[in-house]
């Protein structure tokens, strides 16, 4: 699909639709809706007077042509209230509007800039926002139906007017574009069933990535795994017949000399919950447990191709966890790569073991910062549900900045305490630690569990559990796989990469 921009006025555009918007607490008909509804016969101000259309947030009404302008509809949104407009909502707006248009068998519309009489003049951050919108709600995935009626029909344009900056709105396109993207790409991944996307698979995205956009790839396999002592995520791996990978990527474009940020996702291609059984109900959705891997590698995808001039490098602990009689067992005790010893008393908290050897790896590097992401706990879910990261840091700068990103970004954080008094519920009485806390704090018991293993590099959990899978969509999320985390750490990055780390 294609987005892009020229001068001119919506009256003129040989187009299915054009877009006008309103706002509630704004007086109605001024510039061009005032002129659309002079050509139209008044038919606007009636459906204002009846209460028919009042502005309120995605509120839509559709208006046919009677033939005395450029295009043949007329799509009237509502944009809720000017004190709460922001780039999360243009965003949002956005989404709906480009699905309800295709839903109407629309395939190219045009708009002028959301929001532009409320007076904010960022017009490139505007327009990456409404890409944003349009690319994310538009994305389908149905790689594996054989009849092609299952597909709508695709949009194949949207026009951006603009008079006064055009080319801060042509750049806002591009980086939208390649952010959204990067996102359906870890959507794709997260939405493959576990038979296509295995830690193999992973391995082969990541060569395959840095063969395209320029980066470095390493893939150790299981005997060198085994050789390094990687024995936590070694033992999640054992009841598996698919081997483990463990991948890294690395972004230094401007071959800076400066430590890498390094980003660890979760890479558990699929999650049975091992001898610990998970019940049946809902498990197919443990192939989106890789959600934290897919992020790692759309964000290094996003950042290869927008240039940003900072050193990153991505980790990713791919494994599987299945029960057989080669798994492991409820009170096994592990050696991980950190050298600490670990007692298993639940097969099911297996992402904090692969985690642990990932970050052990990371914190060796010496990086200035790092990050994970991770469908780690179930308890998550339960406390922030699916429209917030649960996150846990001893680094309240760092933390900062991952709050002000997710707030840029729609991608929300909140914090959650990792006091010592926690501590407690992992002590082991047979190994250095046991893998779960008992039933209370059950996110914040992994995020500590996790902090044993990052030394004194600055570091923040992100627990992605509720937000990294929709079951009934979102304004511009379709059910599935979200791709939670890309447009997160790209925001961070870029605000890294502009010295404001």
């Amino acid at each position: 699909m294609q987005i892009k921009v020229k001068e001119g006025s919506l009256l003129k555009e040989k187009t299915d639709v054009i877009l006008l918007e309103h706002f509630e607490d704004d007086k109605p008909f001024a510039g061009e809706t005032k002129k659309v509804d002079s050509l139209m016969g008044g038919l606007l101000k009636r459906a204002f007077q009846n209460g028919e259309f009042t502005g309120k947030v995605f509120q839509k009404i559709l208006f046919h042509n009677r033939g005395k302008m450029g295009p043949r509809k007329i799509l009237w949104v509502g944009l809720g209230k000017k004190s709460k407009w922001n780039l999360e909502l243009t965003r949002q707006v956005m989404g709906k509007v480009s699905v309800f248009l295709r839903e109407q068998g629309v395939q190219n519309f045009s708009t002028k800039i959301l929001g532009a009489s409320t007076g904010e003049n960022d017009v490139m951050a505007i327009a990456q926002a409404m890409t944003e919108g349009i690319i994310l709600s538009l994305y389908q995935f149905n790689v594996y139906h054989t009849e092609k009626k299952f597909g709508l029909k695709k949009m194949k344009q949207v026009t951006i007017l603009e008079d006064l900056q055009p080319s801060k709105v042509r750049s806002g396109i591009q980086r939208g574009k390649i952010i959204a993207e990067a996102t359906n790409f870890a959507r794709d991944l997260g939405n493959h069933p576990s038979n296509v996307v295995t830690p193999s698979r992973l391995a082969d995205e990541a060569g395959l990535m840095a063969k395209t956009y320029g980066l470095r790839c390493q893939v150790f396999n299981q005997k060198q795994m085994e050789k390094m002592g990687m024995g936590a995520i070694l033992g999640v791996s054992k009841g598996s017949l698919e081997p483990p990978r463990f991948i890294t990527l690395e972004y230094n474009q401007e071959k800076q000399k400066r430590a890498p940020i390094v980003i660890v996702g979760k890479s558990v291609t699929f999650d049975t919950g091992g001898i610990s059984l998970k019940p049946s109900a809902g498990m197919e959705q443990m192939k989106g447990d890789m959600s934290g891997g897919a992020a790692v590698l759309g964000t290094l995808r996003a950042i290869a191709q927008l240039k940003l001039p900072v050193h990153v490098m991505g980790i990713l602990p791919a494994a599987e966890n299945m029960p057989s009689g080669h798994a492991i067992k409820p009170g096994d005790i592990l050696k991980s790569y950190s050298g600490k010893t670990i007692e298993v008393l639940n097969t099911d908290a297996e992402g904090r073991l692969c985690l642990a050897d990932a970050l052990t790896y990371g914190s060796h590097l010496k990086p200035q910062a790092m990050i994970d992401l991770a469908t780690l706990t179930g308890a998550c879910v339960v406390a922030l549900g699916e429209h917030a990261i649960g996150a846990m840091s001893r680094h309240p700068q760092l933390l900062e900045k991952l709050k002000k990103a997710g707030e840029q970004t729609g991608e929300r954080v909140w914090e959650l305490p990792l006091w010592e008094e926690y501590d407690e519920q992992i002590k082991s009485d047979m190994a250095d630690l046991k893998n779960i806390g008992g039933k209370g704090a059950g996110t914040i018991t992994a995020g500590l569990f996790l902090q044993h293993f990052v030394g004194n590099t600055p570091w923040v959990h992100l627990d992605i559990a509720g937000t990294a899978w929709v079951e009934s969509g979102k304004p511009y999320c379709p059910k599935g796989s979200t791709g939670v985390g890309v447009r997160l750490l790209v925001d961070y990055l870029t605000q890294a990469s502009e010295g404001k780390k």
